[in-house]
């Protein structure tokens, strides 16, 4: 990549607060948490020697994303993307990866297959836009007898496998919380957008501005619920005053649990209510 280009990177709800440290784990198999990255009831490790590493990897993931989705929509006038690279490298890809690889050792299999895949995803954006690295995007506009249509159409191709990888990780999202669902899905559309401003570029030479800057603000929207969702996972009573809320799907199996409640509640109250009458008389 020269070093002039411009090429940016890349209803209805049920509460519940506090992480899992107001979870009873009494219990055998836990409900849905984003801030440990589980979409569905799991099995807690007996003896586990790491400690979450969830929040590690959500963070470096939401810094990554924002700082590219400001990028994308060249924020502050900024049209040179090499500030991500760095972050690319470290945080959002080495960091990550080893957070995911930490949860593969806690037997966490979504948390392990999302953190060590995105880690991987940015160490590759990394690589292909590191200037004078390997070249990649000087290799294709010299088999595309200089034109740059070969490397603007293969980064399409590349972000759109990401786009379904992601979508992939969006369908395991639905029986858990509204936040973990959102995060996918606010990371898919600005996948498919950063794709789509690649290959449909239109007019423009190098990407299409407007598509690109759409992705930037889902990139945005994105990063800032990770940084909610980690938060959530390390946040608790022993070092916060207050804890924020989960938002459980009523159809996931917390929402169910919650409905039940509320309804033995209800239940309770008006056989209460029926016998004061015939106690008082």
């Amino acid at each position: 990549m020269s070093p002039g280009s411009t090429v940016p990177f890349y209803g209805s709800s049920n509460i519940d607060f506090g992480p899992l440290a107001h979870v009873n784990t009494a219990e055998t198999r836990l409900p849905a948490f984003g801030g440990e990255l589980q979409p569905g009831l799991w099995r807690p490790a007996k003896e586990r020697k790491f400690a979450n590493s969830a929040p590690l990897g959500l963070f470096g993931f939401a810094l990554n994303t924002f700082v590219m989705g400001c990028l994308q929509m060249r924020a502050m006038g900024i049209t040179d993307p090499h500030m991500i690279v760095g972050l690319a490298y470290s945080y959002g890809g080495f960091v990550q990866l080893l957070a995911g690889m930490w949860e593969m050792a806690s037997g966490n299999t979504f948390g392990a297959t999302a953190l060590s895949s995105y880690g991987g995803f940015w160490i590759a954006l990394g690589i292909n836009f590191t200037p004078g690295g390997f070249n990649t995007q000087a290799i294709l506009e010299q088999a595309d007898s200089g034109k740059s249509d070969m490397f603007f159409n293969s980064m399409g191709l590349f972000v759109f496998g990401w786009f379904i990888f992601t979508f992939l990780m969006l369908l395991c999202t639905l029986k858990s919380t509204v936040f973990f669902f959102l995060l996918f899905f606010f990371v898919d559309v600005s996948f498919l957008l950063l794709g789509v401003s690649y290959v449909h570029r239109g007019s423009y030479p190098e990407y299409h501005i407007p598509v690109m800057k759409a992705s930037g603000l889902f990139a945005l929207l994105a990063s800032f619920t990770a940084w909610y969702i980690a938060l959530a996972g390390v946040m608790d009573d022993s070092n916060s005053f207050f804890i924020i809320p989960v938002f459980h799907f009523p159809w996931s199996e917390k929402g169910r649990q919650s409905r039940k409640e509320r309804r033995e509640s209800q239940e309770s109250q008006k056989a209460q209510k029926s016998r004061q009458p015939s106690e008082s008389a």
